[in-house]
């Protein structure tokens, strides 16, 4: 890693134990799985073919540290002869790679998520393919303890340059093993993703195809830090706390956060430059996720290859990677095109497809085949913010100001009714001109809601309700109303301290970069300007149907990322509307 990046502190992290999460503890070993072989878990899929495990193989990275990975592969034939080479498909993540599926969806998502028994093996890695898929079909699955994971060398790093590095080397590595044909793949979610960027940012030779399923594309702006407001609390809580283990300890966001909350080298080597990525890529998206769907789209936009696809589904991301068959097969066909050079017309596929989320009871409209993102024919619409607390093309004609409690729920709130039916899809932006007599920052917290035809906000499913035991949302209990499963809007968010752009890096007008570097505080009283990008979503609304667009000092959407204890609110906040103020929001229709 370049001397030039500081260092953030390490803090300790549980260790391994045997029986947790799938951990065995160290011991190297190969292991034929037999036809039938079948996890020790009633949900779990029997093994329809044999399947070689190579446990806990030793991958040395340039500095001397040894990585240990398990290595799924066709086994040898039943008269002994070795099989053909084949293609390695590396599955990159700090969650254990014996922590598979099974485990994760009873640890965090009520119903099994509506994935059906028998859908895994358990040998699958958290958040990525399933060996049982895969190796029957000519690939080796490596799934791999980066490091300071497991009884990986070294303390645990997140993203940036140091995992990039350990991932260009383990790619490397496996293309000369003797099973191996010399060509690589990624694939996995969400961290198995994010690393994606960063690893083939790199241009490992070997390399030549990765799949990104719903991948971050910056750390602190979309993640732990989004609008310079520290939310890593479900990471700090659930992930380290209970889904990391190692024991050397680990780089801790939040400490460091704590130590320097403005982005500096640290903060911005977790920001991968995608503009290096050079090969055939496959990225899957959804609105319904509040912390990769922009990553998805800077990928989309940067990737240095005319090949590559962008898919965005209606469903939750662990659905999409679990339940969604369709979904598996065509990531098979890419990797047979790319990893195998099987001439299958994978090319005919659209590039981009689009959803647009209904809500309610009703499914996603999907499979919107366009040929850009942003759609080119996108209309940009500005809606102003009325005193009326309405939303209206025309600016007010005369000046005003509507205020909230920051410390509260409290909202100024402006709606919209559509007369004819409507979709919204892109990337929305608010721009809002705001002042705080009592403090000299402000949080600010932009949100947009789907109403129904009597005005009452909706809620959308994220999975299929035909997967769910309940009919309604009426009959979810408080805890079943997780981001997992429900969504309710998107949400743009900025300390107005950190309200600089740079617009040189910014992907959109719509989604402008902050880069977060320093802190311009507010004379208390003065009004100030500040352009926030809205999270992208894609949203049809019938003919009586409504939008409502709320700001506050604190989120109403639904998240379980960040809580209230590091938003710094004091007072009431003004939202200044009309005349040299006209407050408005920008809506991207198709």
């Amino acid at each position: 890693m370049s001397a030039a990046i500081p260092k953030a502190p390490i803090v300790p992290i549980g260790a391994p134990e045997v029986g947790q999460g799938g951990y065995q503890g160290l011991n190297e070993r190969s292991e034929v799985l037999p036809a039938g072989w079948k996890y020790p878990d009633p949900r779990a899929k029997p093994l329809d073919a044999a399947i070689q495990v190579d446990h806990d193989v030793p991958i040395t990275m340039r500095d001397g540290a040894v990585l240990r990975a398990d290595i799924y592969r066709p086994p040898p034939s039943t008269s002994g002869e070795a099989p053909a080479k084949v293609p390695a498909i590396l599955c990159w993540s700090p969650f254990g790679k014996k922590f598979n599926g099974l485990m994760s969806l009873s640890l965090m998502t009520p119903w099994d998520l509506g994935i059906p028994a028998e859908t895994l093996s358990g040998l699958e890695k958290f958040e990525s393919i399933d060996p049982a898929t895969w190796v029957p079909r000519g690939y080796a699955v490596v799934n791999i303890d980066n490091r300071g994971v497991g009884d990986s060398d070294g303390h645990m790093v997140i993203m940036g340059s140091q995992e990039a590095e350990d991932g260009y080397d383990t790619i490397e590595a496996l293309a000369k093993l003797s099973w191996c044909d010399g060509t690589v793949g990624l694939a996995g979610n969400s961290h198995l993703a994010i690393v994606q960027w960063f690893i083939a940012a790199l241009q490992p030779p070997s390399l030549k195809a990765i799949a990104p399923w719903e991948g971050c594309g910056d750390l602190f702006r979309e993640q732990f830090a989004r609008g310079g407001i520290y939310a890593g609390d479900l990471f700090d809580h659930l992930i380290v706390n209970y889904m990391l283990k190692g024991r050397n300890g680990m780089e801790s966001f939040k400490e460091k956060f704590a130590q320097q909350p403005l982005a500096d080298a640290w903060w911005n080597d977790k920001r991968p430059d995608m503009k290096k990525i050079k090969v055939p890529t496959y990225i899957t998206g959804t609105w319904t996720n509040t912390m990769h769907g922009m990553g998805a789209i800077r990928g989309w936009l940067d990737v240095d290859n005319p090949n590559k696809w962008l898919r965005w589904h209606g469903t939750q991301e662990w659905y999409d990677m679990y339940g969604n068959k369709e979904g598996m097969e065509e990531l098979v066909q890419f990797f047979d095109r790319y990893l195998k050079g099987v001439d299958n017309g994978w090319e005919k596929t659209p590039k981009i497809r689009l959803t647009a989320l209904r809500f309610g009871q009703n499914d996603p409209i999907e499979n919107i085949v366009e040929e850009e993102f942003p759609p080119a024919r996108t209309e940009y619409k500005q809606f102003y913010l009325s005193s009326d607390q309405k939303l209206d093309l025309q600016p007010p004609k005369e000046s005003a100001a509507v205020s909230y409690n920051s410390e509260t729920h409290d909202s100024a709130s402006f709606t919209y009714t559509f007369e004819k039916a409507s979709r919204l899809l892109g990337m929305p932006k608010a721009v809002v001109y705001m002042s705080c007599k009592d403090l000299d920052d402000m949080d600010v917290y932009v949100f947009i809601e789907k109403l129904d035809a009597s005005g009452q906000p909706m809620l959308n499913l994220n999975i299929p309700w035909k997967g769910v035991p309940v009919k309604s949302f009426d009959e979810f209990t408080p805890q079943q109303k997780t981001e997992v499963v429900t969504y309710k809007g998107p949400l743009g968010i900025l300390r107005a301290s950190h309200r600089a752009i740079d617009e040189s890096r910014s992907i959109h007008p719509n989604w402008p970069y902050h880069p977060h570097e320093k802190e311009e505080k507010i004379e208390p009283g003065t009004v100030v300007r500040l352009d926030i990008g809205i999270w992208a979503t894609g949203i049809q609304f019938e003919a009586g149907e409504g939008l409502r667009v709320s700001i506050s000092g604190r989120s109403h959407a639904v998240s379980n990322f960040g809580t209230f204890d590091h938003v710094k609110n004091k007072g009431k906040h003004n939202v200044h509307l009309g005349g040299e103020y006209p407050s408005h929001v920008i809506l991207p229709f198709i």
